[in-house]
């Protein structure tokens, strides 16, 4: 996939609850702790940012998650506590392929229509996959861009221009034709761009404030920076829709919510925040503050999972496969669990392999057979056969500050210093980080610090957005910036597999290949807790995403 491919959220490393905030007492970990929902109310979500946006061509968001009141997708995700996510019909049904996976056909439902009462069409889907293309409306996620047959030259319906690889030969049928074969273009066609958009509407910047929406929310009222009101839309059909509950009468959104003052309103439970949540993750220093509080303890939902943190080296730097090796072994896992949540247990668990846990397919093995705490002597001999006896000095070692990045690294560069491995630990801003790592065309760091959460619940989005030599540079996300033509042609024949089995087995021994190679180390599969207010029902985690599902939560009696 092109450069184009983004991470869906934020990567945060574990923000895991406190063992005294009791992070493992039963229904806390992925489990809602809370009673069942009922039909009626008003939901309240308190979020950081100043705006929510509800522009799919633009947008970045989970099915599961804001944008999923407003717009329906023509696919989406089952994801229920207990069960793994599955890829499920929404708008239309989950796709036929033919020519052997370059051709995908989809079948819209019946009798779907807008929040306007017009009715929504395959050609309504296809106008807003071709909105995705304009330059004025990028930024969303864009898996499909370089699949679809013409896609990389095209841009977008607004210059008088479809495109021709997407077919609606009627109002209820829509046909793609791929560049090539592809077997997860179902969970390609759940992402944002894929939601329907009135044929010909959408073209002012703020299309986003005011959508037609498909979904059983519409927009009331829309003010930046203050709050997003959304009521039921009369024309969404509950019957034919699995994926959304539907339960509050309205949703609002509070804008402008410090983290901070989010946690202390969520804990003190008073009038409209019993029936509230807060949308970021809840730290340790928040968490520590519910010590000795049995009520907040018990609305705390905590992941079982999440994104893979991991060290990336810079192999055309550290060309030696030996010495990349070496590094499998002098690394301290347990000490980075310690840095990364206070608590090694909490913080989420210890990493041995790529795909991430929760993905189908996934195959449990550590192929160095670390101990978590290291085993920096092994190191040593490693290094002594790669040609460096006395170890290596002065190695580049450059972190964004966000996110407690600078503590994980001291607790990394500690751990290497025991084997050998003398480092610099250089701290950078956002913009600095990204201009040094992902966006460089020749970067001289040697080590990075690093976390991904996968964009959909496939080992492709494990594997591909990291390692294929095409994601290296231009603002992709290969930062170890691996390049090996095998693998790149074994990611392509592994997403080229229609078969859901035979693609796992492919993905699962591309994850030990490539770590043969050691272009990366494994630390650990990150955890992410969330506080809600005490009348919030249906408030869950699944095993994927590591995320509340925001379409079946609502309010208690």
């Amino acid at each position: 996939m092109s450069s184009q491919v983004r991470k869906l959220v934020p990567v945060v490393a574990a923000v895991a609850l406190l063992a005294a905030c009791g992070a493992n007492d039963p229904g806390t970990t992925g489990a809602s702790g809370a009673g069942k929902a009922e039909r009626g109310g008003t939901l309240r979500i308190l979020i950081e940012g100043q705006t929510v946006n509800y522009d799919p061509a633009k947008s970045s968001s989970l099915p599961i998650t804001s944008l999923g009141y407003v717009h329906r997708r023509l696919t989406g995700w089952l994801n229920a506590e207990g069960r793994q996510v599955e890829v499920v019909p929404d708008l239309g049904d989950t796709g036929k392929s033919s020519d052997g996976g370059k051709t995908w056909t989809f079948t819209l439902k019946e009798g779907q229509k807008f929040s306007d009462g017009s009715p929504i069409r395959a050609q309504d889907v296809k106008w807003g996959v071709e909105r995705s293309f304009a330059p004025a409306f990028s930024g969303g996620l864009g898996y499909h861009k370089q699949l679809l047959v013409g896609g990389g030259d095209y841009r977008g319906p607004f210059e008088g221009k479809r495109l021709d690889s997407i077919e609606t030969p009627d109002d209820k049928t829509i046909v793609f034709r791929l560049t090539r074969p592809y077997g997860d273009w179902p969970w390609i066609t759940s992402t944002p761009a894929f939601a329907p958009v009135p044929e010909g509407k959408g073209a002012e910047p703020d299309y986003g404030e005011h959508p037609v929406a498909s979904g059983p929310y519409q927009i009331a009222q829309y003010q930046r920076g203050v709050q997003v009101r959304l009521t039921r839309n009369p024309n969404w059909d509950k019957a034919s829709d699995e994926i959304r509950g539907g339960l509050p009468d309205e949703v609002v959104f509070q804008l402008g919510q410090d983290a901070s003052v989010v946690s202390q309103r969520l804990v003190a439970d008073s009038g409209d925040d019993q029936a509230a949540f807060g949308s970021s993750f809840a730290s340790p220093a928040q968490l520590a503050q519910l010590q000795g509080n049995a009520s907040a303890k018990q609305r705390i939902v905590t992941s079982k999972t999440g994104a893979l943190a991991y060290l990336a080296l810079n192999t055309e730097k550290l060309t030696n496969p030996k010495v990349r090796q070496a590094f499998q072994y002098a690394v301290d896992k347990t000490s980075f669990q310690i840095a990364s949540a206070g608590n090694a247990q909490l913080a989420g668990d210890v990493a041995t392999t790529l795909i991430t846990q929760g993905i189908a397919g996934r195959e449990e093995f550590d192929l160095y057979q670390t101990k978590p705490a290291g085993d920096p002597e092994k190191a040593k001999q490693l290094l002594t056969e790669a040609g460096f006896p006395n170890g290596l000095e002065n190695l580049d070692f450059v972190v964004s500050k966000s996110n407690d990045n600078p503590a994980k690294a001291q607790a990394l560069q500690a751990a290497l210093t025991k084997a050998g491995i003398k480092t610099t630990i250089r701290v950078l801003d956002s913009d600095a980080y990204a201009a040094e790592t992902s966006q460089a065309a020749n970067p001289t760091f040697d080590l990075t610090l690093s976390s991904w959460q996968p964009d959909f619940p496939s080992a492709n989005a494990n594997i591909q957005p990291l390692f294929a030599s095409s994601e290296i540079g231009g603002g992709g996300y290969n930062l170890s910036r691996y390049r090996n033509p095998e693998v790149d042609a074994l990611i392509e024949a592994a997403q080229s597999e229609i078969d859901p089995a035979a693609a796992g087995k492919k993905w699962a021994a591309l994850d030990r290949k490539i770590l043969a190679d050691s272009p990366v180390v494994p630390l650990i599969y990150t955890r992410n807790s969330f506080l809600r207010g005490s009348k919030v029902g249906n408030f869950y985690i699944a095993d994927f995403p590591a995320y509340p599902n925001y379409l079946q939560a609502g309010v208690t009696k």
